[in-house]
């Protein structure tokens, strides 16, 4: 094991209506080192697969007196239960069809430590850099491992009215063989407490996550991005909850532009009073073009392209007999422009070990260790042009 950290911590208060973020940044790499490098992930002709999941709480077998219940020693939960579910994951990612991702984004974990044992259950030949990410003193957090360098690490943490997220966004740089690519993984706050209770704070998420895209598109415009995780919204949240709320994540709709205040009281025109980031601050536009473009929404905002609408099919959690999309690849316009990296393909994994025999997440049992997750893994495959 080698280990090489170098922490730079800043914090930038940010203000709006009901919304104030705290942004912390933090700088570093950990290389966790298997006896050599796996040669398919220096290959130019190989496609790029990431893959992000949500593990249902992974908790590790030390006790630190912030796990849940079932993950105690009163509720007989152990070092042996933590490795045999460590075994049973690392499996299940191994025989897929498309062998061992090349990045992978983990959300519900507890410690850099599940990281660094899962990378070492998947191969013993493989380099991989991993970096861990939480909030002080929280349950779970989230990260990500990867067969290439980490670089210029960034962790936000987000504090909306009051309420701070229970995870940050982590923000990364891959050195994919000398091709960048900006990854920010996320586990937005979920939907317990209501669904307009707990939105100010998604999209608190996303507006710190607007405000990076704003910066690196003025500092790397040609760098492509990709959000990705657990961002507890479905793709068509806006017509789940009947076209009345602007949630983190809004469809390219000409009703949603009218209610967001993009258009002037005769609703004709671009509103000229503020510009695109003021009126675009905390929402995230997701189309079903590509490369992505909003029809009903002024040119400078910023839209993302979506898997949901075309590739993906059914959803990635199951939750009271239907099916929810609250697992997300969004993915920058630089990834359509036929060069550098190219959007390829992405899939749901639905079938066993990850689903049963309908194809609904075979959820994890603490007590009898049967099951995965309740989350279905998804993937994605990007080319190099």
């Amino acid at each position: 094991m080698r280990q090489n950290n170098m922490v730079r911590i800043g914090r930038q208060a940010l203000s709006a209506i009901l919304l104030a973020a705290a942004l912390v940044s933090l700088v570093s790499l950990v290389s966790c080192e298997f006896f050599g490098m796996e040669e398919a992930a220096d290959s130019e002709e190989a496609p790029l697969s990431i893959m992000t999941w949500n593990l249902q709480a992974l908790f590790d077998g030390t006790e630190a007196g912030t796990e849940y219940d079932e993950y105690t020693a009163a509720a007989d939960w152990s070092e042996e239960k933590y490795r045999g579910r460590i075994s049973v994951i690392s499996k299940a990612i191994q025989e897929t069809e498309s062998g061992i991702p090349d990045l992978i984004a983990l959300e519900e974990i507890e410690s850099g430590k599940v990281l660094d044992d899962l990378g070492a259950a998947l191969s013993k030949k493989a380099q991989f850099w991993t970096h861990f990410a939480a909030n002080p003193g929280g349950s779970l957090g989230l990260g990500l491992i990867s067969k290439f360098p980490l670089e210029d690490v960034k962790v936000h943490s987000i504090n909306a009215d009051g309420d701070e997220a229970p995870r940050p966004v982590l923000e990364v740089r891959v050195d994919a063989g000398g091709r960048p690519l900006a990854l920010f993984v996320c586990h937005w706050k979920s939907k317990l407490g209501g669904d307009d209770a707990t939105e100010t704070t998604r999209k608190a998420s996303a507006r710190i996550i607007l405000r990076r895209l704003r910066e690196l598109a003025e500092e790397e415009p040609s760098l492509p991005v990709i959000i990705l995780g657990d961002l507890n919204e479905n793709y068509d949240e806006f017509y789940r909850r009947n076209g009345s709320v602007i949630s983190a994540l809004v469809p390219d709709d000409p009703h949603c532009a009218d209610i967001t205040g993009f258009y002037g009281p005769d609703g004709e025109g671009p509103a000229e009073s503020a510009p695109a980031a003021e009126l675009q601050k905390d929402f995230i536009i997701l189309s079903s073009n590509k490369p992505p473009r909003a029809h009903y929404f002024p040119e400078q905002t910023i839209c993302v392209y979506s898997p949901w609408a075309k590739e993906l099919e059914n959803g990635s959690y199951y939750y009271k007999n239907e099916w929810e999309t609250i697992d997300h690849f969004l993915l920058s316009t630089q990834l359509f422009d036929g060069t550098g990296w190219e959007f390829e393909n992405a899939r749901v994994f639905n079938q066993p070990p990850f689903g049963n025999a309908k194809g609904q997440p075979a959820a994890y049992n603490p007590r009898t260790g049967a099951g995965l997750s309740d989350h279905l893994p998804l993937l994605l495959f990007l080319s190099y042009l």
